[in-house]
């Protein structure tokens, strides 16, 4: 049934997106109609309607359509090829005319953007439709005319796909070219202000989109600031040009920051540094102005001669170091003034204090972004409350922070002094999961016992340096760095990571990961305290077997399954005879250790589908699915048996006991867990008013078989 509702489904999707083209193919017989026998004008004028409608539309859909599909380009091809057919043989009554070059214009058209097997399917489209109406509509025995109009389209599709998608692929070089051209531009305005930190070996996306946008911001605030301060220089004291000029890295080349200025032939630079009064003012290290300058005289940033007369150029320092040149000139042959050179310096040092404090908002975006990435990890790592679900989100979120290959998690168990790698993800995981190793002289044992990152600086020489044990090697990695997992100065582990590169874990990501360790290790010791308030609400802490309110939870789940599925269900109910006796005679230590063997027995004699507990006191229950009572009776045998030939070893010396076994059976014994279980209860009192040590079944008739 479900296979042919797929298939009906299936078929109306296909014949959904095939109806346009049928439609296609529709008009192009109502066409070949026409040519054998006009339609009369009403019919003919509503298919023409409907064809243009259609075709409207089609092509509306189309130019809204980010990305257009094959099919789409193949209907609306077919559409534009029955048009243009349609009115070639309208107009000229044959498929010679003068219309029939827009057929042409159709199949360019389409070449323009359609897929290569759109545009193949719609010359032979034309093609075979040309060949049918000079056929079948104009009674041609051989179109060959119809051979050389097809060589036609397919010249006029091979040249619009040589020229207009080359073209556009020229564009899209260009485009990208300045695009990248713009970036390179950006990076190196904010490294030279100092805006980005070093650069690492591999970034991932998320972290090169976080850094160029802050970066951006930075330098987009920078050149506004210093551009104010230029404009509002050269209004005050009327110069020509006003430009501030930044050194590179090495201090060989200086690059125009920003200028403002009325001339027209202006060099975009670099210029070296020691060129005319750049070289003036870096090695003065003061203020150079020049006066009554000629046209001869040679300015570096003016292509053609001088323009100006007058020009200053004042080194500008940033906490005693050379960092750029402030130049100003104009056209009057009027030197600066003292108070006029005051203003050009108070100008420089607006600048680069507008660089400062950029430095400082990029600073703060930075810690805002680290902050966030922080955040996210801490909510994911709040939110798991399985050491799993932990190691996953603290594996996930290292992500965020750092490129790796490599990750493992190993945990330390302080009782027996070994390390077990919980986790593992990359290269290798399948040889490491489970893997245990000794308190060694390992890189993951001595993060453990010293509670600092290793190795220095995330650098790994395997020559020298073990991770977990030598027989426990990861992939060879250039880079590791081993994590502890710190719960109030207590190591619960490590955090590994590895990559393929060197250098891929500095000093920019190294704070962040051990933060993230440390979130790690707290919600790590939160599952586990999950865990074990979760085992003390459904398990004894004596026995380790489930206790009277988890057995009570899962015994209606079994009962609603087995009358769900219309299954056997039995339940036994046991208790150790004379039990009282025991804690009398020997105290009740001895009896917690018969307590004890008693649920080991149990415990091995149940199958993995059945639950036992220890309902209080001696008395035990066990849940048999799928037992009936032939079954739950070999059961009750076995551990009878085994209870009665066991000598419980105590301080005392070894003691032996027997136990009494009831047995009930669903849905003879009682269709819920009251009445199952009040069966079962009063089968056990036969066996213990039977003389104990025996097993007794339920029966109907309230006479218990025993055995």
């Amino acid at each position: 049934m479900a296979l042919l509702v797929l298939s009906v489904l299936w078929a109306r999707r296909a014949a959904r997106a095939a109806a346009p083209l049928a439609c296609a193919v529709a008009f192009g017989a109502l066409v070949v109609l026409d040519v054998q026998s006009p339609l009369p004008p009403v019919l003919a004028s509503a298919a023409a309607t409907a064809l243009v409608a259609l075709l409207v539309i089609r092509a509306r859909r189309r130019a809204l359509a980010i990305d257009g599909s094959t099919l789409g380009d193949i209907e609306l091809g077919a559409l534009l090829i029955t048009v243009a057919l349609a009115a070639a043989e309208r107009v000229d009554g044959s498929l010679d005319g003068r219309v029939y070059p827009a057929v042409y214009v159709c199949i360019g058209l389409m070449s323009a953007f359609a897929r290569p097997a759109a545009r193949a399917f719609v010359v032979a489209f034309a093609t075979g439709l040309e060949v049918i109406i000079r056929m079948i509509g104009l009674g041609e025995p051989t179109p060959i005319r119809a051979l050389y109009h097809l060589g036609f389209m397919i010249v006029f599709a091979a040249l619009n796909v040589a020229v207009l998608r080359g073209e556009i692929t020229r564009v899209r070089k260009a485009s990208r070219k300045r695009l990248d051209a713009e970036i390179a531009r950006l990076r190196d305005d904010a490294r030279s202000y100092r805006l980005l930190t070093a650069p690492t070996s591999v970034k991932s996306p998320t972290m090169r989109r976080d850094e160029e946008r802050i970066a951006r911001s930075g330098v987009e605030e920078i050149h506004q600031s210093v551009l104010f301060a230029l404009r509002l220089l050269r209004e005050s004291l009327g110069l020509y040009t006003a430009m501030l000029l930044w050194q590179n890295d090495d201090g060989t080349h200086l690059r125009i920051s920003e200028l403002v200025s009325d001339a027209q032939g202006l060099s975009e630079g670099p210029f070296l540094a020691g060129d005319g009064v750049f070289g003036a003012a870096i090695s003065q290290r003061s203020a150079v102005c020049l006066g009554a300058l000629k046209p001869s005289y040679k300015l570096p940033y003016y292509l053609g001669p001088c323009p100006v007369r007058v020009v200053c150029a004042l080194p500008v320092f940033e906490h005693g170091q050379l960092r750029g040149v402030l130049v100003v000139d104009r056209l009057e042959d009027k030197e600066f003034t003292p108070r006029e050179r005051v203003i050009v310096e108070e100008a420089g040092r607006y600048a680069v204090r507008a660089i400062q404090n950029e430095r400082v908002f990029v600073q703060l975006e930075r810690a805002k972004v680290e902050q966030g990435k922080l955040y996210r990890a801490a909510e994911a790592l709040g939110s798991a409350l399985t050491e799993g679900d932990v190691l996953e989100a603290g594996v996930k979120s290292a992500r965020e922070v750092a490129l790796f290959d490599f990750a493992a998690v190993t945990l330390f168990d302080e009782g027996t002094k070994t390390h077990e790698v919980r986790a593992v993800s990359g290269e290798g995981s399948d040889a490491l999961v489970g893997a245990r190793f000794s308190h060694n002289a390992s890189l993951a044992a001595m993060v453990v016992q010293n509670r600092h990152p290793l190795p220095y600086r995330g650098e790994f020489d395997p020559a020298h340096q073990v991770l977990f044990s030598k027989r426990l090697a990861p992939p060879a990695m250039p880079s590791i760095l081993v994590l502890p997992l710190l719960v109030h100065e207590r190591a619960l582990g490590t955090l590994v990571l590895g990559a393929k590169r060197r250098g891929a874990f500095g000093d920019a990501v190294r704070p962040t990961l051990e933060v993230l360790a440390r979130h790690m290790a707290v919600s790590l010791a939160n599952a586990r305290m999950v865990k074990k308030l979760e085992e003390l609400a459904t398990t004894d802490g004596l026995t380790g077997l489930l206790n009277k309110r988890a057995m009570l939870d899962m015994a209606d789940q079994k009962v609603a399954s087995a009358t769900r599925f219309s299954r056997h269900l039995s339940v036994l109910v046991t208790d150790i005879d004379f039990f009282k006796k025991v804690n009398d005679t020997h105290g009740h230590d001895v009896g917690d250790i018969v307590i004890r063997g008693m649920g080991e027995i149990l415990r091995r004699a149940k199958r993995t589908t059945d639950a036992v507990a220890r309902f209080g006191g001696e008395e035990f229950v066990i849940i048999c699915e799928e037992t009936d009572a032939k079954g739950a009776m070999l059961l009750a045998e076995r551990v009878r048996k085994e209870v009665e030939g066991k000598a419980f070893v105590t301080p005392h010396g070894p003691i032996k006991v027997t136990c009494s076994v009831g047995i009930a059976t669903f849905p003879e014994a009682g269709r819920d867990w009251e009445a199952l279980f009040k069966s079962a209860d009063a089968a056990l009192y036969a066996s213990k008013k039977s003389g104990r040590n025996r097993s007794t079944a339920w029966s109907s008739q309230r006479k218990f078989s025993a055995a």
